[in-house]
């Protein structure tokens, strides 16, 4: 008799990022109840108008994005595993989701900031960390007395980089050669000062001559540079 398949479950996490991105902590974990049937990834720089006339340089009005978009469902008329206790409303478990949706506000007043919490996304070797934008959640399936006992959830992620990044079967894992997180020049930008908003000022020489710029000093507008805080 073949031995069941011991399928890969994809989780979401929450986590904080410290001042230079990188994750200090990481909290609650939810194993989703079935797998996406597929993931969509979208990279994109954001172009700051149509007056580029002449043949003139594109413009960038900001950092580039990464989103991730995907769809998950949530089944409670299916049998259910023993070690849980057996849940009559799929929105027990699609609440789990929209949790990494709950904002923490800092400060008051017109100061007032609200923040979500940062969001892991992972599968396999697939990676992604960013947070959610949003979740559109169908309620397909209701009982006898009126509770929904399936629902497909829509999420979107996005992170305000243009980054792949891989995982290692043991866990989380750096971003991998080539796919690092990029730095974008701005208009009148250099080397040195595109190493200084890093923190790295000292070091633009070597930056420089690491990805062989010809002209350090005078960086096309939209010149990507690995980022040097990973």
């Amino acid at each position: 008799m073949p031995r069941p398949t011991n399928v890969t479950k994809a989780f979401l996490q929450e986590i904080t990022w410290d001042s230079h991105g990188k994750v200090v902590r990481e909290g609650r974990k939810v194993t989703v109840q079935f797998n996406p049937e597929s993931l969509k990834l979208a990279l994109s720089n954001q172009i700051a108008g149509d007056n580029n006339k002449g043949g003139s340089a594109i413009q960038f009005a900001s950092r580039g994005t990464t989103k991730l978009s995907f769809e998950m469902w949530f089944d409670v008329s299916a049998r259910q595993p023993q070690e849980q206790a057996p849940k009559d409303d799929v929105r027990r478990l699609t609440q789990e989701i929209a949790a990494f949706m709950k904002t923490t506000q800092t400060g008051s007043g017109k100061k007032a900031k609200y923040t979500p919490p940062g969001c892991r996304f992972q599968w396999g070797s697939f990676l992604f960390e960013g947070v959610v934008e949003s979740m559109n959640e169908n309620l397909e399936f209701f009982s006898e007395d009126g509770k929904p006992l399936r629902a497909s959830v829509s999420v979107s992620l996005v992170k305000q980089d243009v980054e792949v990044r891989f995982a290692s079967s043991s866990g989380p894992a750096g971003t991998m050669a080539g796919t690092q997180p990029q730095q974008q020049a701005r208009e009148g930008d250099s080397v040195q000062s595109m190493s200084a908003r890093e923190g790295h000022a000292e070091d633009w020489q070597e930056r420089a001559a690491a990805q062989g710029i010809e002209d350090p000093l005078r960086l096309p507008v939209g010149t990507a540079l690995p980022s040097m805080n990973e």
